[in-house]
């Protein structure tokens, strides 16, 4: 048997590239893991945790128009960008302070530098500090390097234009910004900016956002995020961006041109592969750069696993880390295990909030032998009774008509990322619509709307 450095070399130190390296140093193995940037990752770096706590600061201008509908009055409440920033950044090393004490505990050799495949077997590390380059060999290897923003280069101009990653660390908040994109990311940071005061447009190529969500979620949402004033530019793109003494002019295909301080493309995000050496070392990717793995995360290269946003199966940083407890199991306790896909909750932080777990309508029809069952309901929320707000929230439930089977469940308004884990619970299950029903409301409640449904949609319902 060859002579390696390590058992495990972990490649990106992310949530998934953690979890994977403690449970199997903790397991008695020896184990090293190398992070180019800072270890949490995606998730606790510049992604979900970061702009969780934006989404959060954002929302108190909204409280704060509730609070005066019910008799609280507050004179020249302000925002600060530079201390939430401060704070901001000061609990994100926070954060990252603990991931990186608690590989230390683990057992877990941490290098702060770049790794690149040499061979099947072999990396090379070049350190932050700038210090010499290290090889390093490992039996196994695990690559969980997460994915990156991506943007048009060919788009004339587009060098004057952010990404998400640097939208959490602006120097200034901008009076104006123009967000492009109609995805879960772009959706949330134009409701962090307009509520943080920003005249904030959100322009998308497609017909309605949020694509690959609910029809009724998505036009649902689309409305509700005019109300938080959001100008939303549908079925259109950018021809070119340029540079001014005052900003940046957004020329559209629309014909229309538009002046912000700010653009960031919010166009969707790739994986982290480039030069990787992944070639060198016999590891396949697919047509869109996602390295491609079997159920059990397994790659091209008999030693080599890939998990998480790197793989493009499913990005969201439970499911790495449910994909590297599998990846341990499965390797190194001889426990075959696969993560399971099917029914996984996801929230999407916008203003309002969206909940959603199992099968759209759309995708239910397509899935369900017989017919589909949908139960939708539209109200404002109790909270606005006193604000005079017009503000609604939506509930569906799509259910497999043969089974009886609840097999969706969508929300959009206040707390719906709560919500939908309680829910998700109950569809991962299997449980019926009669278990639903069987099941008693607590009053007064927005959530009592789940067990309470009882008229079904007629099939060409479509309610504004």
């Amino acid at each position: 048997m060859a002579d390696y450095d390590y058992d495990l070399f972990v490649i990106g130190a992310g949530s998934g590239g953690v979890r994977a390296a403690r449970l199997t140093a903790l397991g008695g193995k020896r184990v090293a893991i190398a992070e180019e940037f800072r270890v949490g990752g995606t998730c606790v770096i510049r992604g979900c945790v970061p702009k969780k706590f934006m989404v959060m600061a954002s929302e108190v201008s909204h409280a704060l128009e509730i609070a005066e509908g019910y008799g609280w009055s507050f004179d020249k409440a302000e925002f600060d960008w530079p201390t939430f920033l401060e704070a901001k950044d000061v609990e994100i090393a926070r954060l990252s302070g603990i991931y990186a004490a608690n590989l230390g505990k683990a057992g877990v050799d941490l290098l702060h530098g770049r790794a690149v495949l040499k061979d099947a077997h072999t990396v090379e590390v070049t350190h932050r500090d700038g210090g010499e380059s290290q090889t390093i060999t490992a039996e196994k290897i695990l690559i969980a390097t997460g994915g990156r923003p991506w943007k048009p280069e060919d788009l004339p101009g587009v060098e004057h234009a952010i990404t998400s990653e640097e939208a959490f660390h602006l120097p200034e908040l901008p009076k104006r910004i123009l967000i492009a994109g109609g995805g879960y990311i772009a959706v949330e940071f134009a409701g962090i900016f307009a509520g943080l005061g920003v005249e904030t447009t959100l322009i998308y190529r497609g017909p309605n956002i949020l694509r690959g969500f609910d029809d009724d979620v998505r036009a649902h949402l689309a409305g509700e995020i005019e109300k938080r004033g959001i100008k939303v530019i549908l079925g259109c793109q950018h021809t070119s961006l340029e540079k001014t003494a005052d900003g940046i002019v957004n020329h559209l295909e629309n014909g229309m041109s538009l002046e912000t301080d700010v653009v960031m493309f919010a166009t969707g995000r790739v994986p982290h592969v480039k030069d990787l050496g992944l070639q060198t070392a016999g590891v396949k990717i697919d047509d869109n750069g996602a390295i491609c793995v079997d159920a059990f995360s397994r790659t091209s290269a008999d030693n080599i696993w890939a998990i998480g946003d790197v793989t493009d199966r499913m990005n969201l940083t439970p499911v790495a880390i449910r994909e590297a407890v599998a990846f341990h199991e499965t390797v190194y306790r001889n426990n075959p295990q696969h993560f399971d896909y099917e029914a996984v909750a996801t929230a999407v932080f916008s203003q309002p909030p969206v909940g959603v777990v199992g099968l759209s309508e759309s995708e239910a029809r397509h899935a369900c032998p017989g017919e589909v069952d949908v139960y939708v309901t539209r109200f404002r929320p109790m909270k606005y009774a006193f604000t005079g707000s017009d503000e609604r929230m939506l509930m569906k439930l799509v259910v497999d008509a043969t089974s009886q089977k609840v097999v969706g469940v969508h929300i959009v308004g206040p707390e719906a990322p709560e919500m939908i884990q309680i829910a998700a619970i109950a569809v991962k299950a299997g449980l019926t619509k009669a278990q639903w029903d069987a099941t008693c409301a607590v009053h007064p409640t927005m959530a009592e709307e789940l067990v309470t449904l009882k008229e079904k949609q007629s099939p060409d319902a479509r309610a504004g």
